[in-house]
C-alpha cells in the first residue's frame, strides 16, 4: 500500500474508533455496552489471543542454535570472551535477556544507513540511532508508570507504591490558580514524555525515506491509537473533568466482576475507555506482541554452545544408509575395470581361488 494511503487509512480508522463511543454513549446512551460488555470482550480477546500466539510460537521447532552474537565466544581459557554478548550457559543468557528487556540493549547499538553527499561526492555512512533508542525507552517506561498509576482506580485502599509513583511523577506542580472553577492539577511528567516519544516514533516513519518505504497501516494504526489514548486521558485530567469517584466505582466493579455503570461520568471517559479496549483487543494480532515475543526469540534466548555441544534435529527419523565402504565392496570389480581408483584392492588369494 502507498505510504500516504497507509497513513490516511490509519488516521481515519482511529477517527472512527473515537466516533463510535461518542455516538454510542452521547446519542444512543449505550453506557452498559461501552462500560461493561466491550471491556470484558476486549480483555477476553487479549488473554486468549496472547495464549494462542505464545503456544503457536512454542510449537515452532528450533533445531539449531541461532543466537545473534557480537562478542568473543568461548574457546580457550586464556582468550577473553564476552559472557553477556556471547553466553555459553544459562547464566549468561539470563543476564543478556535482562539487559535486552530492561534497557533495549540491541536497539541501543542499532545503526541506520545514510546516503549523503560530501563536497559533491556521494558517500554511504552509518549513523547511530540514539534518538530511536531514547524514544523507545521513554515510551515504554512512561507507559509502565502510567499503567501502575491507574491502579488507584482498581484498588481500595490505594497501594503505597502507587501513591509514591504519583508523588514522584507529579512533582511538577502548576500552582493552585483556579481554572473553570477548579485548581489546576499537578502535571504528570510521564504524560508529557509518553506523548513526546510516540510523536517522535510517528514522525520518524514520516520523515525518513527508508522508514516510509517499509511502513504499513499496521505500523501507523497503533501509534495513532496510543496518541489518541494519551490525548483523551490528558483532556480528562486537565480540561474536561470527570467524576473520578464514579470512574473508580465502575473500575472496581469491573475488577470484582460485579459491574454497575454509574450515571454522570461523561462521554470523554467512554471514548478513552473504548480506545483502550480497541488497543487491548488489537494487541495480540499486532506487532505490539514483541512484548511476549522477545522472551521466545531464539536469537536472544539461546546460548552459543555449538562448538562443544552437538545439536541434532529433534524430528530426524532413521533412514536406510549405504556407506562408501559398502558401495565399494559391491562395485569394486567394475570400478577397477573402468579404471576408477579404489581404497581397498581385491584380495589376490581370493582372485586365484576364483580362477581355479
Amino acid at each position: 500500500m502507498n505510504f500516504f494511503l497507509s497513513i490516511i487509512f490509519s488516521f481515519f480508522a482511529v477517527v472512527v474508533v473515537v466516533l463510535i463511543p461518542w455516538i454510542g454513549v452521547g446519542a444512543l446512551d449505550l453506557r452498559v455496552l461501552f462500560g461493561i460488555v466491550i471491556p470484558y470482550a476486549a480483555m477476553a480477546t487479549f488473554f486468549v489471543g496472547i495464549v494462542v500466539r505464545v503456544i503457536d510460537w512454542g510449537r515452532s521447532p528450533v533445531p539449531f542454535r541461532i543466537p545473534t552474537t557480537a562478542g568473543q565466544e568461548w574457546s580457550f581459557p586464556w582468550i577473553k570472551r564476552n559472557r553477556i554478548d556471547n553466553p555459553k550457559g544459562l547464566g549468561g543468557v539470563i543476564m543478556r535477556m535482562l539487559f535486552e528487556v530492561l534497557t533495549f540493549r540491541s536497539l541501543f547499538r542499532n545503526t541506520r544507513l545514510e546516503y549523503r553527499r560530501v563536497n559533491g561526492v556521494p558517500k554511504i555512512d552509518y549513523e547511530w540511532e540514539k534518538w530511536l533508542w531514547l524514544a523507545a525507552i521513554l515510551f515504554h517506561y512512561s507507559f509502565l508508570v502510567i499503567f501502575l498509576r491507574h491502579f488507584r482506580f482498581f484498588m481500595e485502599p490505594v497501594p503505597a507504591f502507587v501513591t509514591l509513583l504519583q508523588k514522584l511523577d507529579g512533582f511538577m506542580q502548576m500552582g493552585a490558580a483556579p481554572f473553570n472553577g477548579f485548581g489546576l492539577p499537578g502535571v504528570y511528567l510521564t504524560d508529557m514524555l509518553l506523548m513526546a516519544a510516540v510523536t517522535w516514533l510517528l514522525l520518524r516513519r514520516i520523515l525518513y525515506s527508508q522508514m516510509r518505504y517499509i511502513s504499513l497501516p499496521a505500523d501507523f494504526f497503533p501509534l495513532f491509537l496510543i496518541l489518541s489514548l494519551g490525548f483523551t486521558g490528558m483532556l480528562m485530567r486537565y480540561l474536561l473533568r470527570v467524576d473520578v469517584t464514579k470512574v473508580k466505582e465502575l473500575a472496581i466493579g469491573l475488577f470484582k466482576f460485579s459491574p454497575a455503570v454509574p450515571e454522570g461520568i461523561g462521554v470523554i471517559f467512554y471514548i478513552h475507555l473504548f480506545i483502550l479496549c480497541v488497543l487491548i483487543a488489537y494487541f495480540p494480532f499486532s506487532k505490539l506482541m514483541h512484548l511476549a515475543g522477545v522472551f521466545l526469540s531464539p536469537t536472544r534466548n539461546l546460548s552459543n554452545n555449538s562448538r562443544f555441544v552437538r545439536h541434532v534435529n529433534p524430528w530426524n527419523y532413521p533412514v536406510p544408509t549405504h556407506t562408501y565402504e559398502e558401495y565399494e565392496d559391491e562395485f569394486r570389480d567394475l570400478m577397477i575395470e573402468a579404471g576408477l581408483p579404489v581404497e581397498k584392492e581385491p584380495d589376490a588369494t581370493a582372485g586365484s581361488e576364483e580362477k581355479e
